[in-house]
């Protein structure tokens, strides 16, 4: 289990990530005209004690950035870009790094290599798009770190592990691919309790859940990183972030309510939809518009049109999965023996479910407000059945996943 502090990564970084890990949605752009780079344009300088690179391409493509070790590389990858026969040596003006290499990767992106000559964290990253002419700079500054910051931080996307040498977890599954992994999401923390009833606090209740989630997910053989592992505020955007730097395969946010009026009772799990559906989804929204989880992601450096773009490609292929996830989890939580509500399959609105890149579901796991509910709650043996439910249903939808790969690919 890999435990993340919230302040792991700067939210630009988050941004960056996110761009990135949408990358594969880019299939849609088979056939296009390539995007290639104008040196003249070009260049990696120092900035006040920074590394700036500055890229000038023809039109925009999907990117992403990463750090590896052995030896210090910054990694700028772009999906759709074409940089052969370009000598890239003159755009290196800078000390902060040694060499720069082009190249094209095993998962089929251009790559551009920055030998580092020191340890680097990327401070801000964003791409810029013309309205008059439709071409792209993308801008990328990392400023000096220590080691150990910088090996937390580094290891290659999910796609790229065995094209590069990663000090990441290097954790892989019996044929060698990746493992398989989940960011748990205890809901609240710090100064953002949650609901109470009785002297039980959401945020207290949630954490020990994920936690006791996460150790049942390991010794499946899952992956796991907690967005929390301590009663502490972590935003929405780091929240996020510490699921892309682990390479998140999917993100469930774990929460329960307490309601003044309504006898609701059990869990139900919550997808995202551009409106509230019924009574039960317009409280949720209302309960979070002034918090953290409707703060919306952190795009700033990227430009609008390119965004919304990329996130609605890739909401093509995350929607439908989340959904199926969903009702695997209702399924498999019945079958566990946890209460379920009535209506367990809920849409809403929600920014922690607005990640484009990976599925993500809200389990409303009971209502504090429900004496049942928070006497299950309580407990660790009461939280069981739970546990078991959520466990069961990611090893069916990891296999459901594992058996649409092929078809995805085609």
């Amino acid at each position: 289990m890999r435990i993340k502090s919230g302040h792991h990564a700067a939210r630009c970084w988050a941004a960056a990530m996110m761009l990135g890990f949408l990358a594969w949605s880019a299939a849609a752009q088979d056939g296009s005209e390539l995007s290639r780079i104008d040196p003249a344009a070009s260049r990696i300088t120092d900035a006040a004690g920074d590394l700036e690179v500055t890229l000038a391409l023809s039109r925009p493509v999907p990117w992403r950035i990463f750090t590896l070790e052995d030896p210090l590389r910054l990694i700028l990858e772009l999906r759709g870009a074409e940089w052969a026969g370009t000598d890239l040596a003159p755009l290196l003006q800078t000390d902060r790094a040694s060499a720069i290499h082009g190249g094209t990767t095993s998962a089929g992106w251009s790559q551009l290599t920055l030998d580092l000559t020191g340890p680097v964290k990327v401070n801000e990253a964003g791409m810029a798009v013309s309205e008059a002419d439709g071409s792209a700079v993308l801008r990328v500054v990392a400023g000096p770190t220590d080691l150990d910051s910088f090996s937390a931080a580094s290891g290659a996307p999910a796609d790229e592990v065995g094209a590069h040498s990663s000090s990441a977890d290097p954790t892989t599954g019996p044929e060698g691919d990746a493992r398989f992994t989940v960011a748990i999401d205890p809901g609240h923390g710090g100064i953002d309790p949650g609901a109470e009833r009785e002297g039980l606090r959401e945020a207290h209740a949630m954490l020990s859940l994920g936690q006791e989630l996460a150790r049942a997910l390991e010794a499946a053989g899952i992956q796991t990183v907690l967005t929390r592992s301590e009663d502490v505020f972590v935003s929405l955007q780091d929240r996020m972030s510490i699921a892309r730097a682990a390479g998140a395969d999917v993100l469930l946010s774990l929460h329960a309510d307490a309601l003044r009026d309504d006898n609701a009772s059990g869990a139900s799990i919550y997808t995202l939809t551009a409106e509230a559906g019924d009574q039960a989804s317009e409280r949720m929204v209302e309960r979070h518009e002034s918090g953290d989880l409707l703060a919306g992601l952190d795009l700033q450096g990227q430009d609008d049109s390119v965004a919304t773009a990329l996130m609605d490609l890739a909401r093509l292929n995350t929607s439908p999965r989340s959904e199926q996830l969903a009702r695997t989890l209702a399924d498999e939580l019945g079958r566990a023996g946890a209460v379920l509500n009535s209506r367990p399959l809920r849409q809403a609105p929600l920014a922690v479910l607005n990640a484009a890149d990976f599925p993500s579901v809200l389990i409303e796991v009971g209502f504090l407000s429900d004496p049942a509910d928070r006497a299950r709650l309580a407990s660790e043996s009461g939280r069981s059945p739970i546990v078991a439910g959520i466990t069961n249903a990611l090893a069916k939808w990891q296999a459901m996943e594992r058996d649409m790969a092929p078809l995805l690919r085609r």
